[in-house]
């Protein structure tokens, strides 16, 4: 029998079930409220290495989550609140992994007619890769967005970074951000060679401002970008630029945070589950494109439906096969599934990891969703699970 692998947010994912269960059958047994609970006990330093974090809003994301979910309405007691005939329960968990930025290499063509095409080998399973790119080139240059297309995933583009891992926007939008300062610095060499006025001046004497060039000295003296490259009789410019992985593990540790919140109801007597609402919220420094990273967050949070609620596998003893090896059997998250959520950012930019100022989503969007969803229960009904998935006959009886 093959030895079963991770689920997104490899290790956290899953022993992040233990602890937060655990702190939070530490809450009930000190009497402490487990929102409180954590706040007395948020690390200002790491606890083993006792290095400072990149950034870390912790604190933060449990105060906002806290409001947006109503938390004051959760019973104290559990099993003591109902709703609609319903047993009612809250519970909360924190998330963690780790946030970095690895190497890569993206190139950048500056077209005359006004457009930028940025490229790199980095594949895109679905967090919105191009998308933020775009944004990051577009604010660079002081572009319009529809002027910028980045392009992925073909081998002849520059080295790019593995699509996982949480590292994939800020390890090349970093490579992109160099991009575009070369493109900045190739234009400024290109003004002082042939446009009027630049002659003599040195390139940090003229200033990039929104697609034009514009001398520090006489802003009188200025040119678009677009008109300097027909001056120079070429149809475009191209830039190549190599970034590095961030250089601070002797100085700082680099985590993104996430809590999750989760309202549910429990049926008193068939012990049938129905999440009512959900609210994550992501530390997870600037947030580049904040459509798909609520996309991640939502995403996140279905699979952690799933960890908690429906996928298991199951196993055929005599043989050592799988039973359930397919989609008909092994069950994932549907719509019904999934209440309606809401997904709250920090938005605070972590400029040690990285100049894009972002820090990891796609992991943190998971880890810590089951334990809330278990505590929740417990809340609710009384009983502490301590196997996943979470079944009906759990909770009954």
């Amino acid at each position: 029998m093959n030895t079963p692998t991770w689920m997104r947010g490899p290790g956290p994912a899953s022993g992040c079930f233990g602890l937060e269960s655990a702190l939070d059958e530490l809450s009930y047994k000190l009497g402490i409220d487990p929102i409180e609970l954590r706040l007395l006990n948020n690390a200002e330093v790491h606890p083993q290495s006792k290095l400072p974090w990149t950034s870390k809003y912790l604190k933060e994301c449990l105060l906002m989550g806290r409001e947006k979910i109503g938390w004051d309405k959760r019973p104290t007691i559990p099993g003591s609140l109902k709703e609609d005939g319903m047993l009612t329960g809250y519970g909360v968990a924190v998330g963690v992994f780790g946030a970095g930025r690895g190497s890569a290499t993206a190139k950048g063509i500056l077209k005359s007619d006004g457009k930028l095409v940025l490229q790199s080998a980095v594949s895109d399973m679905g967090p919105g890769t191009s998308t933020a790119m775009v944004r990051i080139g577009s604010e660079q240059m002081g572009m319009e967005e529809n002027k910028v297309r980045f392009e992925l995933g073909d081998t002849d583009f520059p080295n790019g970074p593995t699509q996982g891992g949480s590292g994939s926007a800020t390890t090349i939008g970093t490579a992109v951000m160099a991009v575009c300062d070369g493109l900045k610095q190739s234009l400024k060499e290109m003004a002082i060679e042939i446009g009027a006025g630049f002659s003599g001046l040195k390139p940090e004497e003229i200033n990039y401002e929104n697609g034009k060039l514009v001398s520090a000295k006489d802003r009188s003296i200025s040119i678009h970008f677009t008109d300097l490259i027909k001056q120079s009789g070429k149809p475009e410019i191209q830039v190549s630029k190599s970034t590095q992985g961030a250089a601070f593990r002797d100085k700082y540790v680099a985590n993104s945070f996430s809590v999750h919140f989760v309202k549910l109801h429990v049926h008193p007597v068939t012990g049938v589950i129905r999440l009512k609402h959900m609210v994550s919220v992501a530390d997870a420094g600037k947030i580049i494109s904040e459509k798909t990273a609520r996309s991640q967050m939502v995403g996140g949070a279905v699979g952690g439906i799933g960890m908690a609620m429906t996928e298991e596998t199951l196993i055929d003893h005599r043989y050592g096969r799988y039973i359930n090896a397919n989609f008909v059997d092994y069950h994932v998250p549907v719509h019904a599934d999934a209440p309606p959520m809401d997904i709250l950012f920090v938005n605070k930019a972590d400029m040690i990891i990285s100049p894009t100022g972002a820090k990891g989503i796609g992991e943190i969007a998971l880890v810590g969703v089951a334990p809330a969803i278990i505590n929740a229960i417990y809340n609710a009904t009384g009983k502490r699970v301590r196997r996943l998935p979470v079944t009906p006959d759990q909770l009954i009886g």
